[in-house]
């Protein structure tokens, strides 16, 4: 059975990780989820992309221990760095399911979406410090997601619960429900304009780079050059006039 299951509908694709029993990131699997990724950069028609776990109580333990090596790692971080610049990149708003542990290169692909929805029983970690390593992923995003708190998941080593994670800003929301709650985020995204979405999300993931003067100029042309020429900016704004719902083209 292969590691990744895809469904596609409702204009999301589901990508749920099957590895038991924690859903290790071999290099095969990195592999093979960066193969599914790959293709969706051109897919217009889709909003969502939503990573989840099949296993009950794991999203993932992380990057096999065994490919920390001298010899292994190079590979290793190769095929994580590779998914994490492809969900950055992707013009879907991303989601990451979180129902359980999820630590190493698990919380550092969950910490690369956009959303993070975690159960109660959900827990955050980056324990690499305890292999004598550091995340690199983490130590990128971590300071810019969670501030000073980014020093004590990162050379602590310890886990913490979700309603923590909430506060630090790794989680957007904790519920009972993960899949229920990302259905309904998910029937919100479906009423907005596809192609709004991913520029707006291109904005937001440049918006903290450089100084405020450079991300302002960053996106006052991203707004002119590539959100006012679009079919759904004008049919928006009519659309509002005309005291109507809009009519996406999603172009």
């Amino acid at each position: 059975m292969s590691a990744i299951h895809l469904e596609e509908r409702d204009g999301a694709l589901r990508l749920t990780l099957h590895r038991p029993p924690q859903n290790v990131l071999d290099v095969a699997t990195l592999e093979a989820l960066a193969g599914h990724l790959r293709p969706l950069a051109s897919r217009r028609d889709l909003r969502a992309i939503v990573l989840r776990s099949a296993l009950p109580g794991t999203f993932s333990a992380g990057a096999d221990v065994a490919d920390h090596t001298r010899e292994r790692a190079p590979a290793m971080l190769a095929a994580m760095h590779a998914i994490v610049r492809l969900l950055d990149d992707l013009p879907q708003v991303t989601f990451a399911l979180v129902d359980g542990r999820c630590l190493g290169g698990g919380c550092e692909l969950a910490l690369a979406c956009d959303f993070v929805i975690a159960s109660p029983r959900a827990s955050f970690g980056q324990p690499e410090i305890d292999l004598a390593c550091f995340p690199p992923v983490a130590a990128v995003l971590l300071p810019r997601l969670a501030g000073r708190h980014a020093a004590e998941l990162v050379l602590l080593g310890q886990p913490v619960p979700a309603d923590k994670a909430l506060r630090m800003g790794l989680v957007t929301r904790v519920s009972d429900d993960v899949d229920g709650e990302c259905d309904a985020l998910l029937a919100t995204l479906a009423r907005k304009s596809g192609a709004a979405l991913a520029i707006a999300r291109r904005a937001l993931r440049s918006g903290g780079l450089g100084s405020l003067e450079e991300a302002l100029a960053r996106n006052e042309r991203l707004y002119v050059e590539e959100v006012l020429p679009t079919e759904d900016a004008a049919e928006g704004v009519r659309a509002f006039l005309e005291k109507r719902a809009p009519r996406w083209s999603n172009r």
